[in-house]
């Protein structure tokens, strides 16, 4: 990876980490936890490809694993946000644009439910029967209910802050009217039908109503 994602994700994970464990786990929410760490890791994902999305899923659970208060087997979350992340990851946009919302809504959706079905997995291979206690459906129904409902005021900002940083000319074009405007706008409007073909549609409509003036100004001069 290259120093400037690196630093960006690091970043980005340290802040989402903090905000997780001092906010969100303190919210006293039934069933689970929105999880912000794993909105982070599916945004960055879905800009750096399956190979970044694997390394800062890994990077990022381990972290998690470590941090106070963690009270699992280190290496359990990083084991769970390095496969998100690499599932994540596939489904990268090719050409780099969100055409719709249903894409992303997806891929959040079934990373909350695949990272609480991994969590529960390997704790029942090391002996952590917990959800079984709290209600294995319960945690998957909330989870992907919280982490939906977060997804728009996170994951749209964080890709438009990769796509930034890696001096993406798609996202310097789309940056110029506001950062991260054409993933907000594709992530909360999607389908109002309106379509902004930028600088060169401005100058082709000059150009067309310059056309019908000049037509305006001849037939008045050959009617007189």
């Amino acid at each position: 990876m290259r120093l400037n994602r690196m630093l960006l994700s690091a970043t980005l994970v340290v802040v989402a980490l903090v905000i997780q464990v001092s906010v969100l786990a303190r919210l006293q929410l039934p069933g689970a936890v929105p999880d912000l760490l794993l909105l982070t890791v599916v945004a960055l994902a879905l800009v750096y490809g399956h190979v970044g999305g694997a390394l800062i899923g890994f990077g990022a659970g381990l972290l998690a694993d470590l941090a106070p208060p963690a009270d699992h087997a280190a290496g359990r979350y990083a084991l769970v946000l390095c496969v998100i992340g690499y599932a994540a990851g596939l489904a990268k946009p090719d050409n780099g644009r969100l055409r719709s919302v249903t894409g992303p809504m997806l891929v959040v959706v079934a990373a909350a439910v695949g990272s609480t079905l991994l969590y529960a997995g390997v704790g029942s291979l090391v002996g952590d029967t917990a959800a079984r206690h709290v209600g294995l459906l319960g945690l998957l129904f909330s989870a992907a209910v919280y982490d939906l409902l977060l997804a728009p005021f996170t994951v749209p900002f964080i890709m438009a802050l990769a796509r930034r940083a890696e001096n993406d000319p798609l996202a310097e074009g789309r940056d110029s009217g506001g950062v991260g405007s054409d993933v907000a706008t594709g992530w909360l409007a999607t389908g109002t039908g309106l379509r902004i073909d930028g600088p060169r549609g401005g100058l082709r409509m000059k150009a067309a109503k310059s056309r019908a003036a000049k037509a305006g100004r001849i037939k008045g001069v050959k009617r007189l």
